[in-house]
């Protein structure tokens, strides 16, 4: 008699020690220092970007976070959380591009959902953010994709329209997130963000 098929292993060991259940993530298992790191070493765009370093995920965020703050300054620390740990889950999942996702299907949309909930429980926010936030989010995401494609990944201008919508104005200020760091300042530099918007 064949003994029955172990379950497939859905956990993440994490360099904190921590061991995250994909399937069912407690916030009790995420910590700053894991995503971060993770986060400055996932690299966007499948790692088709000009310069020396990768474009990381931990990057994007910041620029998704500075492009929310160019458009409506002052805004609330925790819509400031949210922009920041909007990409959080690919910590573990990695960054998926769009045209794959849409192959991959409801699945990958489900295990990014369930972890981001996690996630946001672990920092104090709701497990969603009310819909006109996250409105916001992907309305500043849309613009930072935009940015990257056409000054990184090799998108024409046209191109960045047809996929990302039309640019927004935005200030000088978002030029410092649109060159590659390396993997330790975009990891210092997104950790620190997040200590200092999850503390105000």
């Amino acid at each position: 008699m064949s003994r029955p098929a172990k379950p497939p292993r859905a956990w993440q060991r994490m360099l904190s020690g921590r061991r995250l259940d994909l399937l069912n993530p407690s916030p009790l298992d995420v910590e700053l220092e894991d995503i971060a790191h993770g986060l400055a070493r996932v690299a966007r765009w499948n790692g088709q970007t000009r310069g020396e370093h990768v474009f990381s995920v931990a990057q994007h965020s910041l620029l998704v976070e500075a492009v929310a703050c160019d458009l409506q300054p002052g805004l609330a620390p925790a819509d400031r959380l949210t922009l920041l740990l909007h990409d959080a889950p690919e910590y573990v999942i990695g960054d998926i591009i769009s045209p794959f996702k849409a192959v991959v299907g409801e699945s990958y949309k489900d295990v990014e959902a369930r972890l981001l909930g996690a996630i946001r429980l672990r920092f104090g926010l709701p497990a969603a953010p009310a819909a006109p936030v996250q409105r916001f989010v992907k309305r500043c995401d849309r613009l930072a994709a935009y940015l990257e494609a056409t000054r990184l990944a090799g998108f024409s201008r046209e191109e960045g329209v047809t996929f990302f919508g039309r640019p927004e104005p935005l200030g000088e200020a978002i030029e410092a997130f649109l060159a590659p760091w390396p993997t330790e300042v975009a990891g210092a530099r997104y950790r620190t963000a997040v200590e200092a918007v999850a503390e105000a």
